[in-house]
This record gives structure tokens, C-alpha cells and sequence, in this order.
């Protein structure tokens, strides 16, 4: 299991930005954040096409597809969709990740047992504003 923000495990953070200008405000190499969403595929498009490392929360099946398609790394998910992602992901032969936004270490066991490949702490997200 991957872990980001985890508080004893070192790991990289992810740059929630908000734009295509705030991508220059991000350290080299780093890797954005977004919300899946319409008002944000111009930044998808942008970061995909020029390989920017990404990644995406989605809330259903449909974003999470659509995602992939985008060659993210990382699938950030609700635990509710968690089981049903990973199976696609799995299905589908994903390159993609498939994360589980947690708050509380509680959650990893059963996380664990399902097979996620890793969990996202909220502290592992930093938020860029242009």
C-alpha cells in the first residue's frame, strides 16, 4: 500500500491548483491536484498533453474512466467507491493508481483488506493559488 501524508512516513505532496497559470507557482516535477470535473479539462488537457504528473478525485465510474483516458497517475476516491474502483482499475489494467482520501489511520485495515493500492491524507495536499 502507498502511502501520502501518512505522519510517519515520508512521502510527496500534491499541489491543488486552480489554473494553468498556478502550475508555475508548483516545484519542478511536482505532482498537481484537481477535482474532476468540466470547469477544470482545460488544466487535464493542458497537464496531460504536456505530461504533467496528475492527480484526479473523482466521485463516480464514469469520472473515474475518463480519468484513466487522461493518463493520470493517481485516481483519488472516496472509500465508498473504493472496492468498485480497484476492481476496475485491476479490470481495465490501469496505469493509474487507485487512492483512497482518508482522515483517520482507523481506515487502513480495512482499506488493506480490500486491496487498495494506497491512501491520501488530507495533509498530503497542498493547496497553490495563483
Amino acid at each position: 500500500m502507498i502511502f501520502f501524508g501518512h505522519r510517519f512516513i515520508q512521502s510527496q505532496s500534491f499541489y491543488h491548483i486552480n489554473s494553468i497559470e498556478s502550475i508555475d507557482n508548483t516545484p519542478p516535477s511536482s505532482t498537481i491536484y484537481l477535482e474532476f470535473s468540466e470547469k477544470n479539462l482545460d488544466i487535464i488537457s493542458f497537464a496531460s498533453s504536456t505530461l504533467i504528473p496528475m492527480a484526479l478525485h473523482v466521485r463516480n465510474i464514469t469520472e473515474l474512466l475518463y480519468a484513466s483516458s487522461f493518463g493520470v497517475l493517481y485516481i483519488v476516491v472516496e472509500k465508498e467507491l473504493a472496492k468498485t474502483a480497484q476492481n476496475i482499475a485491476e479490470n481495465y489494467l490501469f496505469d493509474a493508481k487507485i487512492l483512497v482520501f482518508v482522515t483517520s489511520e482507523a481506515e487502513i485495515e480495512e482499506l488493506g483488506l480490500l486491496g487498495v493500492d494506497g491512501v491520501i491524507f488530507p495533509n498530503a495536499i497542498i493547496k497553490i493559488t495563483s
